[in-house]
C-alpha cells in the first residue's frame, strides 16, 4: 500500500514539475525580459512575479518533503527523476523525440519546462530526485523496524553484565 501511495504521489510531483515549475521559470524568464537592470527585482514582487515565484518554490518544497522523509516510498522522486533523467539524455543525443514528447506544446508550462529541460536543470534535479532509490531503508516500512525489536534487545544493563 506505501508503494501505491509513493506512485500516487509520483504523478503528483510529475504535474507540480510541469505545471507548476514549468509555468512558474516561464514567468519569471517573461518578467525578466520585459524590464531591465534593478526593476527586475521589483517585477518579481509584483503580484504575478509572485505568484511565479511561488509556483517554483512551491514545487521546491515538494520536492525536499518527498525526497527527506524517510516513511515515503523512494518510488515517489524516484519515478519522476528516472524519467527527467532519460528526457535529459533525449536532449542530450540531440533527439527531436523530447520536444515531441512534451505535453501542451506550445503552452506556457511546456515553454518553461523546456527551458529547464534545454538548459540541464532538470538532469540535475532528476539526478538529485533517484538517490532515495539507492537507500535499502527507504524500501521497508517504519513498521519492519518495530519488529524487529524486542525485550532482550532494549535491556542494556544486561548487556553490559551490571544486572544480577
Amino acid at each position: 500500500m506505501r508503494h501505491f501511495v509513493g506512485f500516487i504521489l509520483a504523478l503528483t510531483m510529475s504535474a507540480a514539475l510541469f505545471l507548476g515549475a514549468g509555468w512558474g521559470i516561464q514567468r519569471i524568464i517573461a518578467l525578466h525580459g520585459t524590464v531591465h537592470g534593478l526593476a527586475t527585482a521589483h517585477a518579481l514582487t509584483s503580484l504575478h512575479g509572485l505568484l511565479a515565484v511561488a509556483a517554483v518554490a512551491g514545487t521546491g518544497v515538494l520536492l525536499g518533503i518527498l525526497v527527506a522523509v524517510p516513511g515515503i516510498s523512494p518510488l515517489a522522486t524516484g519515478l519522476p527523476g528516472l524519467a527527467l533523467l532519460g528526457w535529459s539524455a533525449l536532449v542530450v543525443l540531440g533527439s527531436s523525440y523530447s520536444s515531441r514528447l512534451m505535453p501542451y506544446p506550445g503552452s506556457h508550462y511546456a515553454a518553461g519546462f523546456g527551458f529547464l529541460l534545454v538548459n540541464g536543470i532538470l538532469a540535475v534535479v532528476g539526478a538529485a530526485m533517484i538517490i532515495p532509490l539507492f537507500v535499502p531503508s527507504r524500501w521497508r516500512g517504519s513498521r519492519a523496524y518495530a519488529d524487529d525489536i524486542d525485550g532482550d534487545d532494549t535491556d542494556v544493563t544486561a548487556a553490559l553484565g551490571l544486572g544480577r
